[in-house]
C-alpha cells in the first residue's frame, strides 16, 4: 500500500490511502488519524488499511478524491528519530580523494551515521528555505525506510523484519559550513537545515522484485532546473544495506516505531550514471581539473527526485522545490 500525509494545519497533518498510480486517495481516519498513530499499533492497523487501499485501487472506496502532491506533509511530518546512513562508499571516497585525504580501510566495513533534526521536516513541494547563497545549498537524493520497533542489539535479520515503509530523501545540505563543523569534531548541526521527503511512503511489497536483500534496485532520477543531471542505480555500489544501517545504529540503543534511516546519497562508481548531489561533481571535477567548476544552487533553482518502475511509472510521487531566500 501507498500511504500519505495530507495538510489539514496541525502538526502531523491526516494519513490518507494514495492509490497505486498516484491519481486518487481516500483518508485513513477511520483506522488511523496519523501515520505515527499506525506506525505504533502496525499489526492491528496495517490490515485494514491494506484493505482500504484495495478498495481504493478496486475503485470501491468511498469518499475518495483527486490525490495533489502539493497538499502533501513528509509522510511523516516529524519523526522520533532521522539517522542517515551513508552506505555509498563511493561517494565518501570521491570526497576523501578531492581533499587528498586517505580512505579508512574501516569505512568499508562499518557505516558511517549521522544524527539529523527530525522536528521539522518539508513536503514534497515545500519551498527551500535559504538565507544566504554563499553557504553553498545542495541537495542530496537518497532512499529511506520507515521502521516498527527495533530493540537494542538487533541483528540484520531482525532489523529486516521491521522495515515497515519505503520513501525518497532529499537531505538538503549547506557545503560551505560543513568544514568547519566538522573540524569542531562533534559532527553536522547547522549545515543540515530541514529534511524533504517524497508525498508518498510504501510498503516494500510495492516493489515486487526490485525489493531484494534490503535494497532497493532501481534508478534514482535528479534533474536541476529540468535538466536530468543524475540516475545511479540505488541497488548498485551499495556497501551496507538498510538491515545493516539499522542494525548499526540499534548497536547501543532501541530504535522506536517511526525511526527513519536513510541511505545516504546515492552513488555508483560508473560516472555516466551521473549524481545525486553537486558536491559529488565537484570532487570529479576537482580530481579531473584541480578545482571545482559547477556551482551549488542558487535562489530561483529548482530540484525534481523521483524513481520510476520498471514501466516508468512514478513510485513515490516526486520531491520538486525550489530554492527561495528567507524573508
Amino acid at each position: 500500500m501507498k500511504l500519505a500525509t495530507l495538510k489539514d494545519g496541525t502538526r502531523d497533518g491526516q494519513l490518507a490511502i494514495v492509490a497505486r498510480d498516484l491519481k486518487t486517495a481516500v483518508l485513513a481516519d477511520g483506522i488511523a488519524a496519523t501515520l505515527q498513530r499506525a506506525l505504533d499499533d502496525w499489526a492491528f492497523l496495517a490490515p485494514q488499511l491494506d484493505e482500504l487501499s484495495r478498495q481504493l485501487n478496486e475503485g470501491r472506496a468511498r469518499r475518495s478524491f483527486d490525490f495533489d502532491p502539493q497538499r502533501c506533509m513528509a509522510p511523516l511530518p516529524r519523526a522520533y528519530q532521522w539517522a542517515d546512513g551513508s552506505a555509498y562508499v563511493n561517494h565518501v571516497e570521491l570526497v576523501r580523494q578531492a581533499r587528498n585525504a586517505e580512505m579508512p580501510a574501516a569505512f568499508w566495513e562499518d557505516p558511517l551515521m549521522y544524527q539529523g533534526g527530525s522536528d521539522d521536516f518539508l513536503g514534497p513541494c515545500d519551498d527551500i528555505v535559504l538565507r544566504h547563497e554563499e553557504w553553498g545549498l545542495d541537495f542530496e537524493a537518497e532512499v529511506a525506510v520507515i521502521t516498527g520497533d527495533v530493540p537494542m542489539g538487533a541483528t540484520p535479520d531482525q532489523a529486516q523484519q521491521q522495515i515497515r515503509l519505503l520513501t525518497l530523501v532529499n537531505d538538503v545540505s549547506l557545503r560551505n559550513l560543513i568544514p568547519d563543523e566538522l573540524a569542531k569534531g562533534f559532527g553536522f548541526l547547522q549545515s543540515k537545515p530541514a529534511t524533504s521527503f517524497a508525498p508518498v511512503a510504501l510498503t516494500p511489497d510495492e516493489l515486487g522484485a526490485a525489493w531484494q536483500d534490503s535494497k532497493l534496485h532501481l534508478p534514482l532520477r535528479s534533474a536541476w532546473n529540468g535538466k536530468l543531471v543524475g540516475q545511479p542505480h540505488a541497488g548498485v555500489d551499495m556497501v551496507f544495506n538498510f538491515a545493516q544501517l539499522i542494525a548499526h545504529l540499534c548497536k547501543t540503543r532501541n530504535a522506536r516505531a517511526g525511526t527513519i534511516v536513510g541511505s545516504g546519497t546515492v552513488s555508483n562508481q560508473d560516472a555516466r550514471k551521473g549524481y545525486s548531489c553537486i558536491a559529488e561533481q565537484r570532487c570529479r571535477e576537482t580530481i579531473a581539473d584541480g578545482k571545482p567548476s559547477t556551482p551549488f544552487m542558487g535562489f530561483g533553482d529548482t530540484i525534481r527526485i523521483e524513481m520510476l518502475d520498471a514501466d516508468g511509472k512514478s513510485l513515490f510521487g516526486a520531491i520538486e522545490q525550489r530554492v527561495c531566500a528567507a524573508s
